[in-house]
C-alpha cells in the first residue's frame, strides 16, 4: 500500500476556504481509518486557516503520528509544536537558504530532535534536495508547487530525483496529488510516501479517498 500522509487544511492561497465547516474530529477518524500512515496539520493561521488547537483535536482523537506544517521561523515554534502534541514538524530548506530563520537549519534540526520531533524537511529544486541529503532531517519532502508562482507540476519529483541517483533518506512527495493515477506515477520517479491535502479534504468521503 502506498504510504498516505493525509492533510487538514481549511483554507488555502490557491483554493481558497475549503474546510469552512469541517468536523476535525470525524475528518481525523476517518483519515486514520482509511489507512493514513500519518496526519498533516496546518497550523498558519493567515493564509490557511489553522491554529495549535485544531492540532491539539487531531491529537486527541488518533493515534497515528502527526506532523506540525507551518511557516517555521523560531524555536519557539518548535516548542508550541511539541506541547501541542505534534510527532513531527516541517521545515521548509528556501525559508533557511534566504537566511529567513532566528537560527541556522542545523541548529533548529537539532533544537527539534532534542524536544523529539522528527523532521521533514522541504525542497523543491535539485540544489535544494542535495543540500537536504547532507543534513540530519529524518524525511526530505519534495514540493511540487513552486511557491514563488503557485503553480504545481508532478514532475518536478520526477526531475529532481531522476537526477539524484544515491537517496538514503524517505522522500515524501508534496503537492497537486489528486487520485491513484498520481500516486503511481510518483513512486515510478522514486517518491516513498505522499502528502495528500486538498483531494481528499474536498472529497465527499473521506475515509474512502484515503483508501
Amino acid at each position: 500500500r502506498a504510504p498516505i500522509i493525509s492533510e487538514i487544511k481549511l483554507a488555502s492561497p490557491t483554493s481558497g476556504v475549503i474546510g469552512k465547516n469541517l468536523d476535525i474530529k470525524r475528518a481525523s477518524e476517518e483519515m486514520e481509518r482509511g489507512g493514513a500512515v500519518g496526519i498533516s496539520v496546518l497550523t498558519e493561521p493567515r493564509h490557511f486557516k489553522g491554529s495549535l488547537e485544531i492540532l491539539s483535536e487531531v491529537r486527541n482523537t488518533v493515534k497515528i503520528p502527526i506532523l506540525m506544517k507551518d511557516i517555521v521561523l523560531s524555536l519557539q515554534q518548535i516548542d508550541a509544536a511539541y506541547k501541542a502534541g505534534a510527532d513531527s514538524i516541517l521545515l521548509m530548506k528556501a525559508i533557511f537558504d534566504r537566511k529567513y530563520c532566528e537560527n541556522s537549519l542545523t541548529e533548529t534540526i537539532n533544537y527539534a530532535h532534542s524536544s523529539r520531533l522528527e523532521v521533514l524537511l522541504e525542497t523543491h529544486t535539485e540544489n535544494e534536495f542535495r543540500s537536504a541529503l547532507l543534513t540530519d532531517a529524518d524525511v526530505i519532502g519534495i514540493n511540487n508547487r513552486d511557491l514563488r508562482t503557485l503553480q504545481v507540476d508532478l514532475n518536478t519529483t520526477r526531475r529532481v530525483l531522476e537526477r539524484v541517483h544515491v537517496v538514503d533518506k524517505i522522500v515524501v512527495s508534496e503537492s497537486g496529488i489528486r487520485n491513484p493515477d498520481d500516486i503511481k506515477f510518483l513512486r515510478e520517479c522514486g517518491a516513498n510516501a505522499f502528502l495528500v491535502g486538498s483531494s481528499i479534504m474536498t472529497a465527499p468521503n473521506i475515509e474512502e479517498a484515503v483508501r
